[in-house]
């Protein structure tokens, strides 16, 4: 029953903030909306250009477009942004190798992980800053929330404690498994952080430029709060991301939708009217899920072809399946 409950409460606040957004719709300022999402793209642009980087240092012989890149980033970013369970990374994936000539999965898998580093690193810096604010709840309040996945989790640590263990276990058997079809999967891992190897051209062409496209990120989101009345500034900014941080790591709605509508409420307690917070946290997740669905379905169908993201993900299974095929072949 409290489990029912707990899922109930957070539907309810989920719709609420629903139904928030739509009754003040009128009050939405569209100029400062555009720009926000202008400026989202522009910090999409840069994470491809990193990604476009990586790519281009593990496979320095073949001829790479930052164009294919950037549509493969597009169209994996915005079906993630309208689906959970992350299913973009694979669509990512698979047109990102199939523009890559002769690339693997583990290599072009391994280049996703390089850009990893640097989201560790603002991940820290920014929730740090949350937590001292007073009004971001700390990790054991978790559980108190009206989001049913992140305070599950929260209130059954053990079972959390389980959960990480099992994907870690099935992470390593993957990977024994792997290793032992095939010697040169491991090889093609290491070709993927073939940009590790040069710090200096590490920190230029990925830290750097991820660091250019964080600052617009930051404007954007300055923007979408001006947008939703609840105020732009530096401190709101960032506890919008340490929300958005808390949120990702519990993937099983689209973009943390629930999470980040229980957690910016109560952050934002103090800041502004219930009804107005709950209004842009629904508000800018769907225009930003609009936004960069509306890119990526255009990136892939003007750059890849593809009439739709099921298309993608059966050609991708098909592909898989053959190349798991021929590795069975070799390795026996």
């Amino acid at each position: 029953m409290p489990q029912t409950a707990s899922i109930g409460s957070s539907f309810r606040s989920f719709f609420d903030a629903v139904e928030n957004f739509f009754e003040g719709l009128a009050t939405v300022r569209p100029v400062p909306l555009a720009a926000g999402l202008l400026a989202f793209g522009i910090y999409l642009a840069f994470r491809s250009r990193a990604s476009f980087n990586v790519i281009r240092a593990a496979y320095p012989t073949e001829p790479t477009r930052w164009r294919d890149i950037w549509g493969a980033y597009m169209a994996g970013y915005g079906f993630n942004s309208v689906i959970p369970a992350r299913g973009g990374d694979f669509i990512r994936l698979f047109l990102t190798k199939s523009r890559v000539t002769n690339s693997s999965y583990p290599a072009v898998g391994a280049t996703f992980v390089v850009e990893l580093g640097f989201d560790l690193v603002m991940a820290v810096f920014i929730l740090s800053f949350a937590f001292t604010q007073g009004v971001f709840p700390k990790p054991p309040d978790f559980s108190k929330l009206n989001a049913f996945d992140l305070s599950y989790l929260a209130g059954h640590p053990r079972f959390a404690l389980f959960l990480l263990t099992a994907l870690m276990v099935a992470a390593l058997t993957t990977s024994a498994v792997l290793s032992v079809r095939a010697r040169a999967f491991w090889a093609r891992v290491r070709q993927g952080f073939t940009i590790l190897a040069d710090r200096r051209r590490y920190l230029r062409e990925v830290f750097l430029v991820q660091l250019a496209g964080w600052c617009f990120r930051f404007t954007a989101f300055w923007l979408l709060l001006e947008a939703f009345n609840v105020g732009g500034s530096v401190r709101n900014v960032l506890l919008v991301l340490g929300v958005q941080a808390v949120s990702a790591a519990v993937p099983f709605t689209p973009q943390g939708a629930g999470v980040q509508q229980a957690l910016l409420v109560q952050v934002f307690a103090g800041t502004a009217a219930g009804g107005t917070v709950a209004a842009y946290s629904v508000g800018q997740q769907i225009a930003i899920g609009a936004f960069t669905f509306a890119i990526g379905f255009v990136a892939m169908f003007f750059i890849f072809r593809f009439r739709s993201f099921r298309e993608v993900v059966r050609r991708g299974q098909s592909e898989r399946a053959e190349e798991a095929k021929e590795a069975a072949g070799v390795a026996g």
